[in-house]
């Protein structure tokens, strides 16, 4: 943040913004910047959402600012909206060293809303590149946002919020060669070392023994054993207890009931739910929040071999509940199970799942929103939370009638009704 002049600023670009109307575009931007909005007609500017134009910048200014950039709002003025602009216009500006955001903001809210979203559209993953690491553009690694609203604490909660999404894309983008069951839970480790965060790990042996059956099960056909991780955050004097429980399969082939070629791409996302209530966890306790969070990672590689479970396989969910194995490739719920039952057995006050569980829902929502579904006020809680920051959400029925489709034959209940997801 700063309280500088923005003309005084060292920035590559100035992104300022435009609103869209029926009357044309209406420039958003510091008083210092008001000769951009005869431009943007000229240049066919809308100020539709995701539209950026670049001009350069006027004689007489800081020679070191190149250009202006005018970012589209859409039809209205909000912190979704500004969120929004500022991770697009990061996004879309790469292969610059800096970029200084001269939107007015007025509350804390709305620098919040454009620090997160700029901190979000900068991310990139080069990693694994090599030979053309070098020609690929990224986005700048330092903005500023220039203001005379002193928000210190918004600041460390956009830098809280994106480093959790860092740290999901990066987990989520490492290929399953090099992201499995054991690494899986070494990252976690490493990520909340620094942090009042105490980390427990299960290994294969130790699940068998305390009849984690459901994730011992899925991850026994690989030759890169299961894992199963509790962090534990409990800050003094919190008055409520929040449970975590993430979907971590690093690898999901289908098992015997082996995926199609085409659908077992893009299969390594399968572990997307674990490392985001690791997340979630690492930000809370970055932030000091005062609320007690436990977060279980349900961790494990499904392959198929000769020492997977197979079809009318039954498994023994902790806590003893078992389950007939009709498909193998609905191994998620499998290992959630076992988390789920963990984590009431310490009574929270809620518990939330995060799972990458079927593409029925991908189906019936599309690719926008996730699908929600469980008691109905915390359902409702979860929705309210997240449009306040534009993670859009729907609630999915959770009807009595769908139990009985699941009844078994020989144990208390089975994974999947063939013919359906």
């Amino acid at each position: 943040m700063s309280n500088q002049p923005v003309f005084e600023s060292d920035a590559d670009v100035i992104v300022v913004a435009a609103v869209q109307s029926a009357d044309g575009p209406t420039l958003l931007a510091d008083p210092a910047l008001h000769f951009v909005a005869g431009q943007l007609s000229a240049l066919g500017m809308t100020g539709a959402r995701d539209e950026l134009v670049r001009i350069a910048a006027p004689l007489g200014s800081n020679p070191t600012v190149r250009s202006i950039a005018v970012i589209g709002l859409g039809r209205e003025t909000s912190t979704n909206s500004l969120r929004y602009a500022a991770g697009s216009a990061v996004r879309q500006l790469t292969g610059l060293r800096t970029v200084a955001f001269a939107v007015p903001v007025t509350t804390e809210a709305e620098v919040e809303a454009v620090l997160e979203g700029a901190a979000l559209g900068g991310y990139c993953y080069t990693q694994y590149r090599h030979s053309s690491r070098e020609d690929t553009k990224v986005p700048a690694q330092a903005v500023s946002v220039h203001t005379a609203v002193a928000a210190p604490a918004a600041v460390a909660r956009a830098e809280a919020s994106a480093e959790a999404v860092r740290l999901v894309k990066d987990l989520v983008n490492m290929p399953p060669l090099d992201l499995y069951p054991e690494s899986l839970a070494g990252h976690a480790a490493e990520a909340a070392a620094d942090l009042p965060i105490d980390v427990t790990v299960w290994d294969e042996a130790q699940l068998v023994a305390e009849g984690f059956g459901g994730i011992a099960g899925v991850g026994q056909g690989s030759t890169r054993p299961p894992r199963l991780v509790k962090l534990s955050y409990s800050p003094e004097g919190a008055a409520k207890h929040l449970a975590l429980v993430g979907k971590g399969i690093t690898f999901d082939t289908g098992g015997l009931s082996l995926k199609p070629p085409a659908s077992m791409v893009g299969m390594k996302y399968d572990m997307t739910g674990a490392a985001t209530v690791l997340a979630v966890t690492i930000a809370a306790a970055r932030l000091a929040l005062p609320v007690r969070i436990t977060a279980w990672m349900c961790i494990a590689e499904n392959m198929p071999s000769g020492s997977a479970i197979r079809p009318n396989d039954v498994l023994r969910m902790r806590g003893g509940r078992t389950v007939e194995v009709l498909n193998t490739d609905a191994e998620g719920r499998l290992v959630l199970a076992d988390g789920l039952v963990a984590a009431g057995e310490e009574n929270p006050d809620a518990i939330i799942d995060v799972a990458t569980l079927t593409g029925a829902s991908v189906v019936a929502l599309g690719n926008r929103y996730f699908g929600a579904m469980g008691d109905d006020a915390l359902v409702r809680s979860v929705i309210t939370a997240s449009s306040t920051v534009a993670e859009d959400a729907w609630q999915m029925p959770f009807p009595d009638e769908l139990r009985a489709t699941l009844n078994s034959d020989v144990a208390d209940i089975a994974n999947a009704k063939i013919g359906s997801t």
